[in-house]
């Protein structure tokens, strides 16, 4: 077996090599075959540059494509001959260490931009040579008094040697002449060609000008037209032109012959058919891609009144664990399969199936009557991906999650369409997946104000939009005030104040959530240093402290135990001023790596509250290995008690949870108390300290200096 060559070089020069060999064939030169080879060279250097330069340049593709036209390629099979070498050769060896898929999008893109300059470079040869012989034929009619013979002659060996098909026909329409170039464009023989009328060569794909032109032509209201004409040729197939009719006059001016010259474009137009499949198709499924179905979309938004569209936009559930446990080639072939059951769901008129990427789809249905039809095409694509998929043995359950849009044309473009749909599926998804979900307004307008506030987050924290309020911590046997909860609140310039619940799960998932944490944690401290030295130092019962929230991405934060540390030392606050808090699901399971920081903080004397308790599914005995000392009962403990007596039952549980967690020496604290019935029977329960709207709602810094005030002093 051959070895393949080592160097970059060796591979430019073997794809060199096969280019010239699948070209030669189809190249009228002088050139040998090793010759052509080495002007074919610097070609494929050029192409290999571009394959791999890190941005695309159009350029490079059409001077190449143009250099071929130099080099005498110009046969119909030169060009299609080279396109197809270097789609399955350029990549192979010249492509180096890059990613395949974007190395083959890039060698299609050339694949255009050659074939774009050989059609340029082609055409104006073309041209070139129309106008030589449009003045030659003008030179032998005025010449043909004084040197008739000579004229002919010179006429004779440009109408035969021209590499474009060449007629001549009188003013009705009668074939007096043709070259041997259109004798072959047509397959025919001289004396068949000159058995035809013009009249005759209509064609169904004729633009709708073209006879009135030709009528104007012959009736000598015009000296010529050019257009692109379609003709039937004897074995059914079609030939496709340029084709050029000028009108020839005698000496005296009036028209006499008109004279047709035409390029054969067949092979050009076909492949352009191809490049534009190619590019408006998915490569894999064969479905249309984003960009027809842009098109198509922008149609249907586009129609008359009362037509109206239907968008179903698809996403499969689960798709990437497919992907991760079988291997791509088996999602590819998932998709492959979807493909083919939803195409098979879009078959009424007005309705199209394509692949926007990766396993998104979208179905599309218009017409007058898409209320109704689009929840009908919904419904057939959520039956075609019952049935499950059978891959490499195994049989692939498919679910999806679908966004419908519909309503009348005129009123939205594609984006905001595609947008709406997009919204919606991730709705479907968001509610479970398999089911599909129908637009809303109002639910797209929250969609979009999250995102909204999500891309706004980081900036926010810069510019100093966010601030703290604080709630304060009563305690429950003699109502002083020992202490309060940091609660951040965000100030948007559009939206106003807005609280934690909208704006902390969008930090947790941007990790903006590390960064605002520390901020929270350090304006805490610092306003918790303040309390003591306006307060005296203590209160009732020590320093007022703070209690400050933290996240599960701020516990799994290597810089937690460091950053507290050095923010208590900048603020000259001793650790038994602060209260972190961790929400009970957060630790439900924790290992000992995540419990290690949190054990390190509370040795320091940094006290760790369990927040939310209640909530989760914690093991009651767990409480013995968690550095807790502080429980805080979740507000749904306190709802019952808004009346006094409150029910038995709750009262039970909340005393069973009081009395263990002092049994394990730990504080309790409820969290929701609105009302005095409430804060009496929890102080009968054993609470120790309480907060909520009975004693006051979060607020700024100064209130609750007040209050502890108020409480030392009476």
């Amino acid at each position: 077996m051959r070895a393949e060559p080592d160097g970059p070089e060796d591979r430019l020069r073997r794809f060199a090599t096969i280019w010239s060999r699948a070209v030669f064939p189809a190249t009228s030169t002088s050139l040998t075959r090793p010759e052509f080879e080495e002007r074919l060279l610097p070609l494929a250097r050029r192409l290999s540059e571009a394959l791999r330069a890190r941005t695309y340049d159009a350029e490079a593709g059409r001077a190449v494509g143009a250099a071929l036209v130099e080099a005498h390629c110009t046969e119909p099979e030169a060009l299609s001959r080279t396109l197809d070498c270097v789609d399955a050769y350029l990549v192979l060896y010249c492509g180096g260490d890059g990613a395949q898929e974007d190395l083959r999008a890039r060698a299609a893109r050339l694949q255009s931009a050659m074939a774009a300059g050989y059609a340029e470079a082609l055409r104006q040869r073309t041209l070139a040579e129309q106008e030589a012989i449009a003045r030659a034929a003008l030179e032998a009619q005025g010449a043909v008094a004084r040197a008739l013979h000579a004229t002919e002659a010179r006429f004779r060996a440009v109408f035969e040697g021209a590499a474009i098909g060449i007629g001549i026909a009188d003013l009705e329409g009668n074939i007096l002449q043709v070259n041997g170039a259109l004798l072959r464009m047509f397959g025919v023989t001289e004396q068949a060609m000159r058995g035809r009328r013009v009249p005759e060569w209509k064609h169904p794909e004729d633009a709708p000008q073209v006879w009135r032109l030709y009528d104007e032509l012959v009736g000598g209201e015009r000296e010529h037209y050019h257009t692109e004409k379609a003709f039937h040729r004897p074995d059914g197939t079609v030939l496709w032109t340029n084709l050029t009719v000028s009108l020839l006059r005698d000496a005296d001016g009036r028209p006499q012959y008109q004279l047709a010259l035409m390029e054969d474009t067949t092979e050009r137009r076909l492949l352009n058919l191809r490049l534009r499949y190619e590019a408006t198709h998915d490569a894999l499924t064969g479905l249309p891609n984003r960009t027809l179905f842009f098109e198509r979309l922008e149609k249907a938004l586009a129609a008359g009144d009362g037509q109206r569209f239907g968008l179903c936009y698809l996403d499969l559930d689960g798709f990437k664990t497919i992907n991760d446990s079988l291997g791509h080639a088996a999602g590819d072939r998932l998709l492959v399969e979807v493909a083919d059951r939803l195409q098979s769901c879009a078959t009424a008129p007005g309705e199209m199936v394509a692949r926007l990427g990766g396993d998104e789809f979208v179905a599309l249905t218009t017409g007058t009557e898409t209320e109704r039809e689009v929840d009908d095409l919904a419904d057939r694509i959520m039956n075609a991906l019952v049935t499950p998929v059978r891959i490499e043995g195994r049989e692939l359950l498919v679910r999806g999650s679908i966004g419908i849009v519909e309503g009348p044309a005129g009123e939205r473009g594609p984006a905001e369409v595609l947008r709406s749909a997009d919204i919606t599926m991730y709705r479907a998804k968001s509610a479970g997946g398999n089911r599909y979900e129908v637009a809303d307004a109002e639910a797209d307008a929250r969609a979009i104000t999250r995102h909204g506030l999500t891309t706004a987050l980081p900036a926010a924290l810069d510019r100093g939009e966010f601030f703290i309020e604080y709630q304060p911590l009563v305690h429950l046997g003699d109502g002083t005030v020992r202490g309060a909860e940091a609660l951040v609140r965000w100030l948007h310039p559009q939206h106003g104040v807005i609280g934690p619940d909208r704006f902390i799960p969008l930090a947790e998932r941007t990790g903006l959530i590390v960064p605002l944490g520390r901020w929270v944690l350090e304006q805490s401290v610092r306003q918790a240093r303040d309390w003591q030295e306006r307060h005296g130092g203590t209160g009732a019962a020590g320093p007022l402290r703070v209690n400050v929230n933290l996240s599960p991405c701020q516990l799994t934060h290597p810089g937690l135990v460091q950053d507290t540390v050095d923010i208590l030392e900048r603020a000259g606050l001793e650790p038994d001023a602060l209260c972190l808090e961790v929400t009970e699901s957060a630790l439900i399971g924790a290992d000992d790596d995540l419990l290690k920081p949190l054990r390190r903080l509370s040795e320091m004397g940094v006290d760790i509250a369990l927040d939310d308790f209640g909530t989760g599914y914690s093991n009651l005995a767990n409480l013995r290995r968690l550095p807790v000392r502080v429980l805080k009962l979740d507000r749904s403990f306190t709802q019952s008690m808004q009346q006094f007596p409150a029910d038995p039952v709750d009262l039970k549980i909340v005393e069973g949870i009081v009395s263990l967690a002092h049994s394990l020496d730990l504080a309790v604290t409820v969290e929701g108390v609105e009302t005095g019935a409430q804060a009496e029977q929890l102080r009968i329960l054993g609470c120790d300290t309480a907060q909520g709207w009975y004693y006051a709602r979060p607020g700024p810094p100064d209130r609750l200096h007040e209050l502890a005030l108020v409480d030392a002093t009476g």
